[in-house]
């Protein structure tokens, strides 16, 4: 090899620096795309590692640890413990106490049934010849058929010459025959609270009571009912403005192919719906929100927060549902399920102040809890940091708003005679309109579904006073209507 490099010229072993130069080069540029390359490859991996981690999260989310309905429970149905098997038979216990139809003292009718004839002497038998009977009683309703009144307003001329006309009845319309408030009660009764479709109400009644009603008659019936229940509506709105406790809450409906939202205002007593974006106007715009001064119940949606006039009280149930998630998600964590324990025992002694087992939750049981609830807050943040710019992780949002608001989420326990822990009775109020979509389908125009929440409203509020739906209908109709009383709100 020494000879041969002896005998090479200059020029030759130039050349072969320059070409060992360039492998070399060539050599690095690999190498360093190859760097540049594995550390991409270990990027998009990081990213789809999160990813996946996100999907599965969202996978997993059911009713037990979401806002989602139980009716959206098809993957992640929550786990239920199976109930112990009793080793009882079906059915009623022996010794267990019957619950068996019982007979009136005072029947509406009375049918007697005597003999016609001794069965010895083969006498004729009569009512008076009888000592004693047996009873036995039929509860049933009687054939529903359609009565005709014919109304009569007679024009009387007087000695004087002057000719008087008495005056139909308010409820008579001005069409020469119409059908009357009990038919139209009870059509709008099958609309909105058994949410029965239009053509199917109308088979409904044709078939019940003989009377020949047509869709559009029935369609017809909404607007009308909205318009009589009107003034009822104006004193709900009112009542629910001056109240100690209200709930607010929001859901999605449709409109034709539109999706639309829909706001509630309510109490355990009153029931107000109203169509509107999801948005701090739309909020305003059922007229309840923007005047009110007591304690707002809600969830964590940020538009809620604008209303300072009142005070708040964050959703528990929806908090306790979030907390299972992050235990689902960090499962060697203890801070979820430490800040879970204090919020759901703080509830059960809450319960109890409102059972009347106790006077008042102890100051002892309160410094146990808060210090749980915040202890566990300032573990969690210190196990999620921040991360650089806005966006941050759900349990670090999560830890945040347990941190921030902690007095609005904790203010049921320093009122648990008023205040609620949840906003179970805003999420019971929708509950009807997601019914009717299931139903009877979505709504074909916004002057319909304003009319149908309109009365919808009416009837709730109704019949949280024990005011039956149908009651409550057919008195609008009748010009009885009903209106809440002021002085179980005020």
């Amino acid at each position: 090899m020494s000879s041969a490099l002896e005998s090479a010229s200059r020029e030759e072993l130039l050349a072969l620096i320059g070409l060992v130069q360039r492998q070399v080069t060539a050599a690095e540029a690999r190498a360093e795309a190859a760097e540049t390359q594995a550390a991409e490859l270990a990027a998009a991996n990081e990213r789809l590692t999160a990813r996946v981690a996100e999907l599965e999260r969202r996978l997993g989310r059911n009713s037990g640890n979401s806002s989602m309905p139980p009716s959206s429970d098809v993957f992640g149905r929550p786990e239920t413990k199976p109930t112990p098997k009793s080793g009882r038979k079906r059915g009623r216990q022996p010794g267990a106490g019957g619950s068996g139809l019982a007979m009136t003292a005072v029947p509406d009718a009375v049918e007697d049934h005597v003999p016609a004839a001794c069965t010895g002497c083969g006498s004729t038998l009569e009512q008076g010849d009888s000592i004693g009977f047996e009873r036995r009683q039929v509860r049933d309703i009687p054939l529903v058929t359609v009565l005709v009144t014919e109304h009569r307003a007679h024009r009387c001329r007087c000695a004087c010459g002057t000719v008087t006309v008495s005056p139909m009845p308010e409820q008579v319309a001005g069409s020469p025959s119409s059908y009357g408030p009990g038919l139209r009660a009870l059509a709008v009764y099958l609309l909105v609270f058994q949410h029965i479709p239009f053509e199917r109400t109308a088979q409904l009644i044709r078939d019940v009571t003989g009377a020949e009603v047509s869709t559009g008659w029935v369609a017809s019936l909404l607007s009308e009912a909205a318009g009589l229940v009107e003034d009822s509506l104006n004193l709900i709105r009112a009542l629910l403005t001056m109240g100690h406790i209200l709930h607010a809450d929001e859901t999605t409906t449709r409109i034709g192919t539109a999706r639309r939202w829909l706001h509630v205002a309510c109490t355990d007593f009153l029931t107000l719906l109203h169509l509107a974006p999801r948005s701090r106007k739309g909020a305003d715009a059922g007229g309840v929100l923007p005047h009110y001064r007591g304690v707002l119940v809600h969830d964590s949606l940020s538009l809620y927060a604008g209303y300072g006039a009142c005070t708040h009280q964050l959703c528990g149930a929806h908090l306790i549902r979030e907390l299972t998630a992050a235990e689902e998600d960090f499962p060697d964590h203890k801070w979820h399920q430490q800040i879970r324990w204090a919020l759901a025992s703080l509830n059960r002694q809450a319960v109890r102040v409102r059972a009347g087992e106790i006077p008042e939750i102890s100051p002892d049981a309160l410094l146990l809890y808060y210090e749980a609830f915040h202890q566990g807050i300032a573990v969690g943040l210190s196990l999620h940091p921040k991360a650089p710019g806005r966006k941050q992780s759900p349990a670090r949002n999560l830890l945040q708003r347990l941190r921030d608001q902690a007095h609005d989420i904790l203010r049921f326990a320093d009122d648990p005679l008023h205040v609620p822990f949840t906003n179970n009775c805003g999420e019971r109020a929708l509950r009807p309109v997601k019914t009717q979509l299931k139903i009877s389908g979505c709504h074909q125009s916004e002057d319909g579904a304003t009319a149908w929440l309109g009365v919808r409203s009416y009837l709730d509020s109704a019949r949280k006073h024990g005011i039956g739906a149908f009651e409550a209908i057919h008195r609008a109709f009748t010009g009885n209507l009903w209106m809440p009383p002021l002085t179980q709100h005020i």
